[in-house]
């Protein structure tokens, strides 16, 4: 048995929990935050045999896509002047852990 935690970006939250559960996965969703943008993303825990990571992995990426947004960024030119400019940066996508569950419970 492994325990899947997949870190994903709230956009693909939803359809990635459908998908998986549509291909009988048992998903649990956590609310998180993190990385250098700050802002709120979705930790999902998923319990599968050891056979089906593979295939777990696969609708995780098919659903977690990177793309380019815009962010703003502020810069300090001298004492009290500062200017607001966007910047491209990669979102999306997933951070994948898979680790071993000695002992596996549901009531």
């Amino acid at each position: 048995m492994k325990l899947i935690i997949a870190v994903v970006s709230n956009d693909d939250s939803h359809s990635l929990s459908n998908a998986l559960t549509k291909e009988n996965f048992s998903v649990t969703k956590l609310a998180t935050t993190g990385g250098f943008l700050k802002i709120g993303n979705t930790t999902l825990l998923i319990g599968t045999e050891d056979a089906l990571v593979d295939k777990c992995i696969e609708i995780i990426s098919e659903e977690s896509k990177q793309r380019t947004e815009l962010v703003p960024s502020t810069a300090s030119y001298d004492i009290g002047r500062f200017a607001t400019f966007p910047v491209e940066v990669q979102v999306g996508g997933a951070t994948i852990f898979v680790v071993d569950v000695e002992k596996f419970v549901k009531f």
